[in-house]
């Protein structure tokens, strides 16, 4: 036994020598064959300089920017759902059904054609140049109308830097430090741009020209939207805080001026000038498919999380609140609403909760940044009791034909909304005054800014639509014929049915 253990010893020391030999020994010495003699032709090339190690601070940037782009294509993508299929299943099952696919192509049609007018020069009209808080020294001009800084997407998409040989994309700073991609602050903008006139398509539904409303909102959202949109979003005359406000300038987070006021106060106007429909008042004009109406409803009742959460820019505290808030505004309202329903008709309707729900958002639109979640369940519940009074009893008693309740719901929504942000505004939420106070409850002074606007957006959009309605009227015509409207915009203006039972 001791004689094999001692050989044992023996073969691993031995192995051990040979290993420790080769592992000291040169590479060429282990090379199976000798290597060719070096000549200065052959010489490798020299590797290529190590790119720089990011900076602890410069990971946390791009890791910021990664996060907050994420949310705002998120959001992009939930504003569009809310024009197809959102608000067209909730308009095209409030029509009859001879034209639910008239409301539909609006929808649509609207997302393309928006699409490509916002690329071309909307979103410089809206966004181009720097004002007031921006730039001290920016021309006066540029307070109401923006400059052609984007044209064609000019400063937009991304451009070749031959000096560092690589791609560079513009970026937006929409809150200080933090950044995205202008190419995603467009995309979001452009989604706002799509959806405002396809709300104004409620009030002339079942009755407008196809042709009058493709030229009518082409018009309208470079003449009316774009100047809005600038004034308030773009440091512009509506804006608070803004170098050239006017009374100190307004709160509107997500669009209760830009976006319901313009297109509800312009959809009584259109309803007005177009006149009523074949009918009203005596013909049988129910709903033809409340189960899309519904289904619409919850459709923007989600893709209005983006529409509000995501007008924050970024990912933060303050985008939460506003989800929360947005949630619990559409709740309040879908309850009050139906609620009042159950006390005056006995029952509470489906139609009456997706109208209330739908109130709710719009109210909640402009305050949806400024307010706490309990304030918000307030303002839903004011927009669908005041929502359903207007829907109810204003319109009863003018008699006037606003067929989906445009009007009644996002021009008094987004007033309201505007009214109760210069209440409920407080600096817990938003630091909007450099710590002081905000709105009324809190002893600020953001109402007098809020009902200036509230009034500037009103005649603005009243005075320019009813122009553009007036032109278009004298040139290529607003209505349908009698006959075309008897039949049907599916069959008259597409040629195509939106149901065939055969």
């Amino acid at each position: 036994m001791r004689m094999n253990e001692r050989k044992v010893t023996i073969a691993r020391i031995a192995l051990w020598c040979v290993v420790a030999l080769t592992a000291g020994l040169p590479s060429w010495a282990l090379a199976q064959e000798p290597a060719a003699p070096a000549t200065p032709a052959a010489a490798a090339p020299a590797a290529p300089a190590a790119a720089p190690v990011p900076t602890t601070d410069e990971k946390i940037a791009a890791a910021t920017l990664a996060g907050d782009n994420a949310w705002m294509l998120t959001s992009c993508a939930l504003v569009l759902f809310m024009t197809a299929p959102g608000l067209a299943l909730f308009y095209g099952g409030l029509v009859r059904r001879k034209n639910v696919l008239g409301v539909i192509m609006q929808c649509l049609f609207l997302m393309g054609m928006n699409t490509v007018l916002w690329g071309l020069y909307g979103y410089s009209l809206a966004f181009g140049g720097t004002t007031g808080a921006k730039a001290e020294d920016s021309p006066w001009y540029q307070s109401y109308i923006g400059s052609g800084e984007f044209l064609l997407m000019r400063n937009v998409g991304p451009t070749w830097d031959e000096s560092a040989k690589k791609p560079v994309y513009p970026l937006e700073e929409p809150v200080v430090g933090r950044k995205i991609p202008r190419l995603t602050h467009m995309l979001f903008q452009g989604m706002f741009f799509i959806i405002t006139p396809a709300l104004i398509c409620g009030a002339f539904a079942e009755r407008m020209k196809f042709s009058a409303m493709v030229v009518f909102s082409l018009l309208w959202g470079a003449l009316v939207y774009c100047p809005l949109c600038h004034w308030v979003w773009d440091y512009g005359i509506l804006a608070y805080g803004a170098r050239d406000a006017l009374a100190g300038g307004a709160l509107d987070f997500a669009g209760g001026t830009v976006v319901h006021i313009s297109s509800g106060v312009s959809a009584l106007i259109c309803a007005l000038v177009i006149g009523k429909r074949l009918g009203f008042g005596s013909e049988d004009m129910r709903p033809h498919n409340l189960t899309y109406t519904a289904l619409g409803a919850a459709m923007l009742w989600v893709g209005w999380f983006g529409f509000n959460a995501g007008s924050r820019l970024i990912s933060d505290e303050m985008t939460a609140n506003a989800f929360c808030v947005t949630h619990f505004a559409a709740a309040a309202g879908a309850l009050a609403w139906a609620g009042i329903e159950w006390i005056t008709r006995g029952k509470p309707s489906v139609l009456g909760a997706a109208s209330g729900l739908v109130a709710g958002l719009v109210c909640i639109t402009p305050a949806s940044g400024y307010v706490t979640p309990m304030h918000s369940l307030l303002i839903g519940l004011a927009a669908g009791l005041v929502c359903y009074f207007a829907c109810s009893f204003v319109k009863s008693k003018f008699k006037y034909d606003d067929s989906l309740d445009a009007f009644g719901v996002h021009g008094v929504g987004g007033t309201l909304g505007a009214v109760l942000t210069g209440v409920f505004a407080t600096r817990a939420v938003y630091d909007a005054n450099a710590g002081n106070v905000v709105g009324m409850l809190e002893g600020g002074s953001l109402m007098k800014g809020q009902l200036v606007a509230i009034g500037i957006t009103w005649v603005f959009s009243i005075v320019v639509t009813f122009i553009l309605l007036k032109l278009i009227d004298a040139t290529i015509g607003l209505r349908v014929t009698k006959e075309d409207e008897v039949q049907g915009l599916d069959i008259t203006q597409h040629g195509e049915e939106g149901y065939i039972f055969s």
